[in-house]
């Protein structure tokens, strides 16, 4: 649409140009200040139009910084650039890692102790020597339930970190619904701007010659900085979107980056009703919270059997060497001291008694921590019911209004103007009129791109919704 505007006031400069006579030769241009010129010099010495030139150029030029449809990055691809780089999605990963540690730890049996003394008279030559050993028996399932509750961590560890790959995807999708849309704006605006330039100097040129009253020139000005600022502020969101992305998947501010204009056709999502039941299926943070409950029921137990009585085996060797400051006879009668060197073996089991000290407060806290996790599990369920609604709400709306503005907006608005156009090039209409009918136009324009950005964003949201894969 932009396009046949641009051809269309081509076309007025041509049928304005037979009745306009030629500029005089080494006239000054008449500036505006803003680079814009009525009456141009020869080109040798235009040296304000050649400034006017590179203006437009800057001025209209900016979108393929952002926006490169041959070689950008998709959204997937910056999807999985996020997966591979997001350092928060890292730490969550290493979670993982320290709960298979923590497993590893728990299926370790319990090491031997070994025990060793030396006591020495010190006014005699009595000594006594000791060596033992005591094995952990660790009765009443305790090693079970203790390997039990590190499995369970690491099945919450493993959906906490999908969870938030699931957050991630959508956040960095939902960005790069923004930039797309940022940058469809600056280049409507650019596109704009470019054909109200060339309106503008017609105009201009039209005044020089008294065919047009003043009033008309400064109309049209106004309207070439009005599309300058709105220009600038899109540039500024673009930028800011793009820095937004490269923030999120973890790149560094100065990599540059472009992003490829890849808005999917429209596409009908499953129903609500499958939507809640793969919702409720797969969700990654209903998944940890079902794990989350599950660990609480398993250190309820744990509690339980910590509680219980416990046992360890133990056996022990005693070298004494003993004598008193008497003598006696030995067998063959002759008269030596009293001494002797004895060897025993002790064998045993030590008992650990659950009598005063049951572990109730562990019990206690672990059943009040199961009750918890349980309730947190059924608002979760809710809560992705309400999500999945809410998506399912958001997307219809905004489809409705995709579809409303394709059919009775944009269409209307693209007759409406051309219409304004035809009856301004005939006389009929004042260039105050088309100006302010290509204002309209270009907020039609506009406002089509931001509900086209809500549309992708609530299709994202329903994918977020269900926990559908992060990367297609």
């Amino acid at each position: 649409m932009l396009l046949s505007m641009q051809v269309a006031v081509s076309s007025a400069q041509e049928t304005a140009r037979p009745g306009t006579p030629a500029p005089m030769q080494g006239g000054k241009a008449e500036s505006d200040g803003l680079g814009l010129v009525g009456i141009v010099g020869p080109p040798e010495t235009d040296k304000a139009g050649a400034g006017e030139a590179e203006q437009a150029g800057q001025e209209s030029d900016s979108y393929s910084r952002f926006v490169d449809n041959s070689n950008g990055a998709t959204a997937d691809e910056l999807v999985r650039y996020a997966i591979d780089h997001n350092g928060e999605l890292g730490a969550a990963r290493q979670m993982i890692a320290e709960a298979t540690g923590r497993l590893h730890q728990a299926e370790l049996k319990p090491n031997p102790m070994l025990e060793s003394s030396y006591q020495k008279s010190v006014a005699t030559s009595d000594n006594n020597f000791t060596i033992g050993a005591e094995l952990p028996l660790e009765l009443s399932g305790r090693r079970s339930a203790r390997v039990t509750v590190a499995e369970r961590e690491l099945d919450l560890r493993k959906a906490q970190a999908a969870d938030f790959e699931r957050k991630l995807a959508a956040d960095v999708r939902t960005k790069y619904a923004a930039a797309i849309a940022a940058a469809r704006n600056l280049k409507l605006s650019e596109d704009g701007l470019k054909i109200e330039r060339d309106s503008y100097r017609l105009v201009a040129a039209r005044v020089q010659l008294g065919k047009t009253p003043p009033l008309e020139r400064n109309t049209m000005l106004v309207e070439v900085n009005r599309l300058r600022a709105m220009r600038l502020d899109y540039l500024s969101r673009s930028e800011l979107a793009i820095l937004d992305i490269k923030k999120t998947i973890g790149m560094p501010p100065d990599t540059p980056v472009r992003i490829r204009e890849d808005f999917p056709s429209q596409a009908q999502p499953p129903s609500q009703q499958e939507a809640t039941r793969q919702a409720l299926i797969s969700r990654p943070d209903l998944a940890a919270a079902r794990a989350a409950e599950v660990l609480a029921q398993a250190q309820v137990e744990q509690a339980r059997v910590e509680g219980k009585v416990d046992a360890s085996i133990f056996a022990n060797y005693q070298r004494m060497n003993l004598g008193f400051s008497q003598r006696g006879f030995d067998s063959q009668g002759a008269l030596v001291p009293v001494e002797g060197i004895f060897h025993m073996a002790t064998f045993g089991v030590r008992l650990s008694l659950p009598v005063r000290n049951k572990n109730q407060g562990a019990i206690e806290a672990a059943v009040a921590a199961a009750e918890g996790a349980r309730l947190t599990r059924q608002f979760a369920e809710t809560a992705v019911r309400n999500d999945v609604a809410t998506a399912f709400a958001r997307f219809e709306r905004a489809r409705q209004a995709l579809d409303l503005y394709r059919d009775g907006v944009l269409h209307q608005a693209d007759q409406n103007l051309d219409v304004v156009r035809q009856t301004y090039l005939l006389g009929q209409k004042t260039l105050i009129d088309y100006a302010a009918e290509m204002r309209r136009y270009v907020d039609i324009e506009t406002g089509f791109t931001d509900i086209l950005k809500e549309y992708l964003e609530s299709a994202v949201d329903i994918q977020r919704a269900m926990g559908t894969a992060a990367v297609h």
